[in-house]
């Protein structure tokens, strides 16, 4: 049976810590596979000038260029969500937006889908959806906040994109239940 000061405490309790953010878990993996790319061009271009006898300094210089732009163009950019933002940050800047605070989702169509996400405080973020699809609390995070925000009425579009992300995302989850079950 409860006494009067167990209800007390349990009234009286500081509110529970924040969540944690939410990471993406594939990111590392994906550094280190652009690293390999850009190694394996420059290992490929040097032995191939030097087996050529074409080699020289300033041409090795030009290759470890390429080498390092390919690195910059493949390396993905970090992604985090906690209560109320999600972020981005690349190699050289760092994006953030109030997803409780959105205006607007847009889905951008073309060689590679982006997710493009604008917040009442003017913020954007472009995000790649398979980044939501491959970490299932991100996309928690991003769908409950974004919930928040069509219920504050700021967000004016964006939930048919939304949908249509959720709905890949219960595809995935379902192929992937599928496959480790033995069901496929």
């Amino acid at each position: 049976m409860e006494s009067r000061n167990d209800v007390r405490n349990a009234v009286g309790a500081p509110p529970p810590p924040p969540a944690e953010a939410a990471h993406d878990r594939l990111w590392a993996r994906d550094v280190r596979s652009s690293i390999r790319c850009a190694a394996a061009l420059l290992g490929l271009l040097l032995l191939i000038d030097r087996a050529a006898g074409t080699l020289t300094d300033l041409r090795a210089l030009l290759w470890v260029s390429l080498a390092v732009l390919l690195f910059l163009v493949l390396c993905p950019a970090r992604v985090a969500a906690g209560e109320g933002w999600l972020a981005s940050r690349g190699l050289l800047r760092a994006r953030r937006v109030r997803t409780d605070h959105l205006v607007s989702v847009r889905v951008l169509d073309g060689v590679g889908q982006r997710l493009v996400l604008r917040d009442t405080f003017g913020a954007s973020l472009e995000i790649d959806p398979r980044v939501l699809v491959a970490n299932p609390a991100l996309w928690h995070r991003l769908d409950e906040d974004t919930r928040v925000s069509a219920l504050r009425g700021s967000l004016m579009c964006g939930a048919t994109a939304l949908h249509r992300v959720s709905q890949r995302i219960d595809g995935e989850t379902a192929l992937t239940v599928f496959k480790v079950s033995g069901l496929d």
